[in-house]
């Protein structure tokens, strides 16, 4: 689905030559939740309907997805557009949430209100018991499984892997975290756990992508970039296991939970 546009490469030489290449699509989708604009995500406009379930169970709008009674996307003359309709129960907490968020300031987080919703509890995942040969194969597949990063260059993958490294589902996206809502909510529009696998990200780690694999059950994270102190921190939090630099030479396993807490105290 990506556009094609000429550009002039220049080499180390001084020689020049016209080339085309393939360019990633990256356009707004503005996601509305019961009539209420909730947020606007730059995102690569394909598998929209896992994106938009992923990003409500991963925002905690909802808690499941057969808790989302419709799922209606437009495309608009400046992007798309996604309702979602969900029960009444969820509409007072939503409303005061999406007066927060109209406050939030380009630094993405501001005022007590978001300070603290960084750091709510995450539910603890089930144990993790991943053998390192499980994820070597998997990143020995993983190029198989992102033809639109192999076209553009610039796109992300998030991956559902079976315990023994086998690749199950993957999807790809502009954003790494849009990827990683599109696998959750394609797991749950097919009823797909994650049965002792784990997921494998082409991205570096940041908390939200441990909050997004602890609130969709994920014992196990694997991040081919390294992880920023506060996504080691909350992985030890929920009990997740969160592997980076996660190279066809070698792996990186964190230290143990209360070393990380510690580091973090």
């Amino acid at each position: 689905m990506s556009g094609k546009q000429p550009f002039t490469q220049i080499a180390n030489d001084g020689t020049s030559r016209t080339i085309t290449r393939a360019i990633v699509p990256e356009h707004p989708v503005a996601i509305e939740v019961n009539g209420l604009g909730y947020a606007v995500m730059m995102a690569t406009p394909a598998d929209l309907a896992d994106f938009v379930t992923g990003f409500a169970l991963s925002e905690r709008i909802v808690a499941d997805a057969a808790q989302i009674a419709d799922l209606d996307l437009f495309e608009a003359p400046l992007g798309w557009i996604a309702r979602l309709t969900v029960p009444p129960a969820n509409a007072a907490a939503l409303a005061a949430r999406v007066r927060t968020r109209a406050s939030d300031s380009s630094c993405g987080l501001c005022g007590m209100d978001n300070l603290e919703a960084v750091h709510r509890t995450l539910p603890l995942v089930p144990a993790s018991t991943i053998d390192p040969a499980a994820i070597f194969a998997a990143l020995a597949q993983m190029r198989a499984h992102q033809p639109l990063n192999a076209a553009t260059g610039a796109a992300h993958a998030a991956m559902l892997c079976a315990s023994d490294g086998t690749i199950c589902l993957a999807r790809e996206d502009v954003g790494r975290h849009n990827a990683f809502d599109k696998l959750i909510g394609a797991m749950a529009h097919g009823r797909l756990g994650w049965d002792n696998g784990f997921a494998l990200l082409s991205s570096r780690c940041s908390y939200e992508l441990v909050e997004k694999a602890a609130l969709s059950g994920c014992s196990t994270l694997v991040t081919v970039s390294a992880a920023t102190d506060l996504a080691l921190a909350r992985a030890a939090q929920a009990g997740l296991t969160l592997v980076s630099l996660a190279r066809s030479d070698a792996i990186l396993f964190p230290p143990s939970p209360e070393m990380v807490l510690l580091a973090r105290s």
